[in-house]
């Protein structure tokens, strides 16, 4: 895939990189120090890794997270995400996951989480 962002990233993004995936920051980033966990090969969702694939995702959503709370001590939690499919909202067919670095105030009230994708829904 010679087109493809995640094949072929700009070096200055990555930052972390094992074997069979790497960490870079988000082009559009969320808040500040947003990254993104990519696994090496061109494969379109996260239901397609394979299990080495996914145990090398989570060793960099691990080690990129200590080094992002490392780097700025205001860094309090996290989000984590994956868009799976147009209706869920990927704009790029190779499989990606979002680390959003959260901090106290970033939002009046971060209660449901994740639940805000759909308006509405993240009050309970």
């Amino acid at each position: 895939m010679n087109d493809c962002i995640f094949c072929n990233p700009p070096d200055a993004r990555a930052f972390l990189g094992n074997e069979l995936a790497y960490a870079m920051w988000d082009g559009f980033p969320v808040t500040r120090l947003h990254a993104l966990i990519v696994p090496r090969r061109h494969t379109q969702d996260f239901f397609s890794l394979t299990r080495e694939e996914l145990l090398a995702c989570y060793q960099l959503l691990h080690d990129a997270s200590a080094q992002l709370k490392t780097d700025d001590l205001t860094v309090e939690g996290f989000n984590i995400g994956a868009n799976i499919g147009a209706v869920a909202g990927q704009t790029i067919f190779h499989c990606h996951l979002h680390l959003i670095p959260r901090r106290r105030g970033d939002v009046e009230n971060p209660r449901g989480g994740v639940r805000h994708i759909i308006p509405g829904k993240g009050a309970y």
